[in-house]
């Protein structure tokens, strides 16, 4: 069995969710990749910092306690986070006012420095996402996982859609989907496995000119429970 041609899989959805309009009315517009460059740098520290700490957690409790990190960490100002010592974030990791976990408070310092690296190659880091092209989307993924600290799985990847980056997720529809049409048969994180599901997405991208954003959902809008979701 091989993955449906985006024609298949849009028929597929139109039939669970009450027609093509609204399927369109859920898969949402495309992103504007365009804004990406116009954010600080700070904002993309922030979106990952928030994501480290959403993830295995109520993601409530992090939304009710951003203001709180944000003036704890400068607003999350590069250059002033690079210039911590060990013992102010320490000292900053044990605030009541934050989540305490120290481990996810050294990935701000760390994923600081990752910005602060692309910086130096004369450009934002914003600027470097915005050019990365979303056919390799899953390069990117590697870059942050790589560069970055515990940016890897799905964090990554939901704090860049967040920020307005085109990219798909791997949820638990879009695993179900690829396996059931033999598009992967291992780990779901592994090369080979992101190569293949890229290459997929790539495929429904040329077919239709949707973002790959508004792919992600199509898919699991066709794939899924029979509900309204987003992914």
């Amino acid at each position: 069995m091989a993955a449906e041609s985006f024609e298949q899989l849009l028929t597929r959805a139109s039939k669970r969710k009450g027609g093509i309009e609204n399927v369109t009315l859920l898969i949402g517009d495309a992103p504007n990749e365009q804004l990406l460059s116009k954010q600080g740098d700070d904002r993309f520290l922030a979106h990952f910092t928030k994501k480290v700490f959403q993830s295995g957690f109520v993601w409530r409790v992090v939304e009710n306690k951003w203001p709180d990190f944000e003036e704890i960490f400068f607003n999350f100002d590069i250059e002033k986070i690079l210039m911590m010592p060990e013992e102010m974030l320490e000292r900053k990791a044990s605030d009541p006012r934050i989540i305490r976990n120290f481990n996810k408070v050294k990935t701000i310092k760390a994923n600081a420095q990752m910005i602060f690296n692309e910086q130096q190659n004369g450009h934002s880091f914003a600027k470097f996402i915005q050019e990365w092209p979303s056919n390799d989307t899953v390069g990117l993924w590697a870059f942050l996982k790589k560069e970055g600290a515990r940016l890897g799985g799905n964090t990554g990847a939901y704090a860049l859609r967040t920020l307005g980056k085109d990219t798909f997720i791997i949820s638990r529809d879009i695993e179900a989907y690829m396996r059931a049409h033999e598009v992967i048969d291992g780990g779901i994180n592994t090369k080979s496995s992101h190569k293949a599901i890229q290459q997929c997405f790539n495929r429904w991208h040329e077919e239709s000119g949707l973002s790959y954003q508004q792919l992600s959902r199509l898919v699991a809008l066709a794939t899924g429970d029979n509900s309204v979701q987003v992914e």
